[in-house]
């Protein structure tokens, strides 16, 4: 009958004269011959949880690595066979002898433990990979109690699964797989994050003292870490014992265990960062923050925000982002030039690609870091008085693409595009006219007592910045000198709902409630006049994106930080890839960017400029280039937008603290960052002239 229960065991012929009967009938009495028939013939393989390494668009140039635990698997090849001997040398003697378990040990444990002795667990590598993996493959926390506690259950689940294991798998892959799996303390888990975190190495280069030490911390990582006072001398004795133990097993010699054993002990890790906050460079966080909340919205990820979040931590995912790199630094190198991280004001500067929505880079005059209450108190007094603190020279709010509690900003006249577009779209020409004076009384109505009211009444009377801008103006005139009076009477022409429209469809997405509801309904957005003067809050990215799309030719292409995503298994993954469709007719995006080559300095193909409001843009970049100059009422923003076709790079200066401050946004500042960036960038690439319609 015992042997019977064995061979339900075992699933394989043992002799009786293999292990003491008594023992191992003990065992098996424990655990249940009947429980044990019942489990599976072979142990569900899952995969350890992975890092995601995020890089460039180069492919080669590391942003960040995102995880819950640092591994990464390697394959044999990869790993050195000092590390393979010293694993063995240390949990496995006979691991090239045996199926997968050691029934001698095993009755020697239990009669051991049985007789009170100290406690011994008698398993092979097999059966410790068996134990890891099933804790691993736990759907559930009490299937990865059980997977690890120490019961009579757990042992003879691990017998038959090592069994099995070794009928399925050769020698090298199961040391391989536990090898990729096991814990090596101070937050490496597999022997590619041991070998970093201890030496800085990859893991086919450890050499034997390296070997023997990574292999005794499996055992017991707190207890032999060399890096605290107390593991330090446990750390080398187990270490010299498995140099020994190598020796005696003759997989080196007597002379490199002794020349091995006079290797001092590394006392210092190399833990890598983990996540944004840690980021090889620090002006590339706010990239990798729009990475993750970029991912957090992919429905491809999981249906909800923590399976998205796991899949990102835990997949082994190789990102290769749109960022690229000289983009981005020159971009924090013109920020730099021209304000202090320490001020309160920030300038925030989004590059993107026309034709693909792929965004190029994001910047601002802050450090991506947590607050850790060397920030200032809050500039906002409604805030100020509660503690509040500033989002300055530190913080992490997504102020560049916008989330979370962060809308935007009024962006002032950059919205004159939209205007534009709806009356080319309407059947107006470039060439229409508007004389008009430096102000202009609409039909558009407004709270009496406004400061935009025409005097005694309800209707809205926008005025120009200087009272000498006054005359007949098109739209090459017009947009080129940014004339007040010029757009909202063209908007009255053609419906300000139009102009909404084309907004929208332009990426303008009114994060605020308040402003959804002023345009949620075209008869909602028929009455807003101040709109073509930029009143809604938008971010860099937004109006980048929408300048992007006349380069584009009127194919809009939702804003991506993606060049390519490739699974852990090597497969491409479709998510990020440039989602486009045509918001506008190309000739129409065209005779638009047309009018839109004058605010800049640069030359109009089918009209005349006659001024503009940043001809410093075109004389610096030396490109076809087009763009816009925007300032809200009392300068409390500043904005410029300038494109050509390879990108489009807008900036905004803004208090991202308090939207109702008294500083006055110099344009002298904010410019000269976006025009000189789209310059550095645009260095030694060739000279593309825009198409003209009909081309």
């Amino acid at each position: 009958m015992l042997l019977l229960t064995c061979g339900l065991l075992t699933g394989v012929v043992v002799s009786a004269a293999s292990f003491p009967a008594v023992a191992l009938g003990g065992l098996v009495a424990k655990a249940g011959s009947e429980g044990f028939a019942a489990l599976p013939s072979t142990i569900e393989q899952q995969s350890a949880p992975q890092v995601t390494r995020v890089f460039a668009s180069d492919g080669k140039t590391q942003i960040a690595v995102l995880y819950d635990e640092f591994r990464s698997d390697v394959p044999n090849s990869q790993i050195s066979k000092n590390m393979q001997d010293a694993i063995v040398a240390a949990e496995d003697h006979k691991f090239y002898e045996h199926n997968g378990v050691d029934f001698k040990g095993i009755a020697r444990a239990v009669v051991n433990n049985h007789q009170g002795g100290s406690q011994q667990g008698a398993s092979t590598l097999t059966m410790q990979y068996v134990r890891m993996a099933q804790a691993y493959g736990a759907k559930t926390p009490q299937e990865a109690i059980d997977a690890t506690k120490d019961s009579p259950e757990r042992k003879v689940s691990e017998i038959k699964y090592a069994l099995q294991v070794e009928k399925d798998l050769d020698k090298k892959e199961i040391l391989t797989r536990y090898l990729n799996l096991a814990p090596f303390g101070n937050g490496a888990y597999g022997i590619y994050a041991g070998s970093q975190v201890y030496f800085k190495k990859k893991p086919k280069d450890l050499t034997i003292a390296e070997s023997a030490l990574l292999a005794g911390m499996v055992k017991a990582p707190t207890a032999f870490d060399p890096t605290t006072k107390t593991g330090y001398p446990q750390a080398l004795d187990r270490r010299n014992y498995i140099i020994d133990n190598m020796v005696a097993l003759k997989q080196i010699t007597k002379e490199q265990g002794d020349a091995a054993k006079k290797v001092k002990l590394a006392r210092t890790t190399n833990r890598p960062g983990n996540g944004c906050t840690s980021v090889a460079n620090n002006s590339w966080g706010f990239f990798c923050d729009y990475v993750y909340r970029w991912w957090m919205q992919q429905k491809a990820f999981g249906n909800n925000a923590y399976e998205r979040e796991r899949q990102l931590k835990t997949g082994g995912y190789t990102i290769v982002t749109s960022m690229d790199v000289k983009a981005q630094n020159a971009a924090r190198k013109e920020i730099t030039k021209k304000i202090k991280d320490k001020d309160k004001n920030a300038v925030l500067i989004a590059g993107i690609e026309p034709g693909t929505g792929q965004v190029k880079a994001l910047a601002a005059n802050r450090k991506f870091k947590l607050d850790d209450g060397k920030n200032p108190k809050s500039s906002n007094p409604q805030t100020r008085k509660y503690g509040a603190r500033a989002t300055y020279p530190n913080t992490t709010n997504p102020i560049i693409t916008g989330g979370g509690d962060i809308n935007g900003y009024q962006a002032g006249s950059v919205f004159k595009m939209f205007t534009m577009v709806a009356a080319l779209e309407n059947g107006l020409e470039l060439s229409h006219n508007i004389t008009s004076g430096s102000t202009y009384h609409s039909n558009y109505p407004i709270a009496a007592g406004a400061p935009a009211a025409c005097p005694g009444t309800t209707d809205y009377c926008p005025s120009n910045a200087s009272p000498n801008e006054k005359g007949t103006f098109n739209m090459w005139t017009g947009f080129g000198k940014s004339v007040n009076t010029y757009f909202v009477p063209l908007q009255e022409q053609i419906g300000a709902e139009k102009v909404v429209d084309v907004a929208k469809r332009f990426g303008m997405t009114f994060r605020s409630q308040a402003e959804h509801d002023l345009v949620a309904t075209p008869e909602a957005a028929h009455n807003f006049g101040a709109f073509t003067l930029g009143v809604t809050t938008s971010t860099p990215l937004d109006i980048a994106n929408a300048y992007a799309t006349l380069a584009g030719d009127g194919m809009f292409c939702a804003p991506t930080p993606i060049k390519q995503i490739t699974a852990a298994n090597g497969s491409k993954v479709k998510a990020g890839q440039p989602l486009c469709k045509r918001v506008t007719d190309k000739d129409v995006a065209r005779k638009a960017l047309d009018a839109a080559r004058c605010p800049v300095g640069d030359h109009a193909q089918l009209g005349n400029c006659a001024g503009s409001t940043e001809p410093n843009a075109y004389g610096t970049i030396k490109h076809p280039i087009f763009g816009k100059t925007g300032t809200t009422d009392a300068d409390k923003t500043a904005s410029l937008v300038v494109g050509s076709r390879n990108m489009v790079v807008a900036g905004y200066m803004v208090n991202p603290d308090w939207a109702n401050h008294t500083d006055h946004m110099p344009h002298g500042i904010v410019n000269p960052v976006v025009y000189r960036t789209l310059a550095d960038y645009m260095k030694g690439q060739d000279k593309e002239e825009f198409p003209k319609p009909g081309e």
